[in-house]
C-alpha cells in the first residue's frame, strides 16, 4: 500500500489513527508444522522463506520481547562478503546477493546502500597479507581489490594519512559491493512479508522449556502455554547457549557484549565503511548524518546490553587516531548487542543433536550481514530436514571432525 504526501501529513496530525497494522498479533495455536524461537532478523527471515519457498506450512515465530529488540536492533549494520575461506564467502555472498534485491522482494525499503568498505593496511607486512586476502577473495568468486595509499586518500580523505601517525596508512582492501542497511527496516520488512503469507508472529511469548517425547523435540513450553510442532528452530543469537541448556544441549558458544556508538549528525564526510584492524575501530555515516562506530568484542562474558569505560576508551581512542577530524564530535548514545561466539568464529547451522530441534546460532559479530542467507538456508534445513550445499560446512559436527572454518584467525577480524 502506498500513501500520498497529503495523507502522510494528515495522519501525522491525527496521531496516526488511520494506519493499519503491519502484521497481526495472534494468539498462539496449539500446534504448528514449524515453530521458530526468536523474532530477530534470522528468525523472521527463516519464517518468510519457509512460507515463500517451502509452503504451504503452518509456521509460527515466538519472541519473548518485541521484534528486532535484540541484536538485530543493536548492531552497526555493515554488510559484506570479503571472507578468506570459500565456505564463508559462499554464505555471506549469498546474503549480499539477497540484500541487493530485498527491498523489491519485500516491497519495503530496507535502505541498503552499497557504499563500499575499506579495511586499511598499516605496514608493508599488512599489505602483503592484504594481497593474499584479496587473491583468496577473488578465487572465492567475489569482488575485492588492493588499493594503495593515494587510492585510499581519494576515497576517504578524512582518514589520518600523516607519516607521523601511530599506524600510517599504506593501503587498504576494498570491496565495492559492501555497504549498510537500516537494521530495524530489515526486521520489519521480513515480519510484514511473513505475516502476509500466513505466518503467526507471537510477541511477548518467552520459551521456558522444550517438549521432549521419546527423545524427540515435539514443541516448546512458553509463558503463553505449550505449543507443539513437527520441528523447532532456534535463532536466539547471544542467548543460544542458555536456551540450549534448557533442551539439554551443551553448545560450544561463549556470549560477549559487542559495543557500538553513534554521534550527533554532521555534514557528509565519508561515503564508505572504514575499518582499521590496527586501531581497533571502524565507522560509517548514516543517512541521518550520525557516525556509527564499532570496535572489538568486550572479552568478558556477559549478557548485559551496555558498554564499559575501558572499551569505550580503546575504541574511541583508536577512532580519533584513525580519523583525527572526529575528535571533537559529540556522542549521542552507545549500546551493546550480545553475540554468540564459537571457537572458529563461524556460525552453526543444522541439527542440534536433539531430534526435532535445529540451530541457527554462533554468528558472533556477523549476524546482521547474514540475515537473508541465514534465513534462506535455515528455512531449507527446517523444511527438508537436511542441509543446503552452502550450509553443510557449518554443521555442529565440525567440532568433532576438526573441519573448522576459522575466519577469526584467517582474516584477523570477526566482523
Amino acid at each position: 500500500m502506498t500513501y500520498s504526501a497529503f495523507r502522510l501529513f494528515r495522519e501525522g496530525l491525527r496521531g496516526q489513527r488511520g494506519w493499519t497494522q503491519a502484521w497481526r498479533s495472534p494468539d498462539p495455536a496449539a500446534e504448528y508444522d514449524i515453530v521458530i524461537v526468536g523474532g530477530g532478523g534470522h528468525g523472521l527471515a527463516t519464517a518468510y522463506y519457509l512460507a515463500k519457498r517451502h509452503g504451504p506450512l503452518r509456521v509460527a515465530v515466538v519472541e519473548k520481547g518485541w521484534l528486532g529488540g535484540g541484536n538485530t536492533g543493536r548492531n552497526t549494520t555493515v554488510i559484506r562478503s570479503n571472507y578468506f575461506f570459500p565456505e564463508s564467502t559462499a554464505l555471506y555472498d549469498l546474503s549480499v546477493q539477497l540484500y541487493e534485491g530485498l527491498s523489491r522482494e519485500l516491497n519495503y525499503n530496507i535502505m541498503f546502500s552499497q557504499r563500499g568498505m575499506l579495511v586499511t593496511c598499516h605496514s608493508e607486512a599488512e599489505m602483503e597479507m592484504g594481497a593474499r586476502t584479496v587473491n583468496a577473495i577473488r578465487l572465492n568468486g567475489t569482488d575485492a581489490d588492493l588499493l594503495g595509499t593515494a587510492q585510499v586518500r581519494a576515497l576517504a580523505p578524512i582518514l589520518n594519512f600523516s607519516p607521523d601517525a601511530r599506524y600510517p596508512i599504506h593501503g587498504a582492501i576494498w570491496q565495492g559491493r559492501a555497504g549498510t542497511a537500516r537494521h530495524d527496516a530489515v526486521a520489519w520488512g521480513y515480519a510484514r512479508a511473513a505475516d502476509s503469507l500466513g505466518v503467526d508472529i507471537i510477541q511477548n511469548c518467552e520459551v521456558t522449556g522444550f517438549v521432549v517425547e521419546g527423545g524427540t523435540c515435539k514443541g516448546v513450553e512458553t509463558t503463553r502455554g505449550t505449543i507443539r510442532a513437527g520441528r523447532v528452530g532456534m535463532a536466539v543469537a547471544g542467548h543460544s547457549s542458555a536456551l540450549g541448556t534448557r533442551a539439554g544441549i551443551a553448545l560450544p558458544i561463549q556470549s560477549y557484549a559487542l559495543q557500538a556508538f553513534v554521534t550527533e549528525p554532521v555534514k557528509p564526510i565519508i561515503d564508505q565503511v572504514a575499518f582499521s584492524p590496527a586501531y581497533g575501530a571502524y565507522f560509517s555515516q548514516s543517512d541521518r548524518g550520525g557516525l556509527v562506530i564499532g570496535g572489538g568484542l568486550d572479552r568478558v562474558p556477559s549478557y548485559g546490553q551496555r558498554g564499559n569505560t575501558p572499551l569505550h576508551d580503546e575504541v574511541l581512542g583508536g577512532l580519533v587516531d584513525f580519523a583525527p577530524i572526529l575528535a571533537r564530535t559529540k556522542l549521542l548514545r552507545h549500546w551493546a548487542g550480545i553475540v554468540d561466539v564459537t571457537p572458529d568464529s563461524s556460525p552453526i547451522l543444522g541439527a542440534s543433536g536433539l531430534p526435532g530441534l535445529f540451530l541457527n546460532c554462533g554468528w558472533g559479530t556477523g549476524g546482521f550481514k547474514a540475515i537473508p542467507a541465514g534465513g534462506y538456508l535455515f528455512a531449507h534445513i527446517l523444511a527438508e530436514g537436511a542441509h543446503h550445499d552452502i550450509s553443510r560446512p557449518f554443521d555442529l559436527d565440525r567440532f568433532v571432525t576438526g573441519r573448522l572454518i576459522d575466519e577469526g584467525a584467517a582474516a584477523g577480524i570477526a566482523h
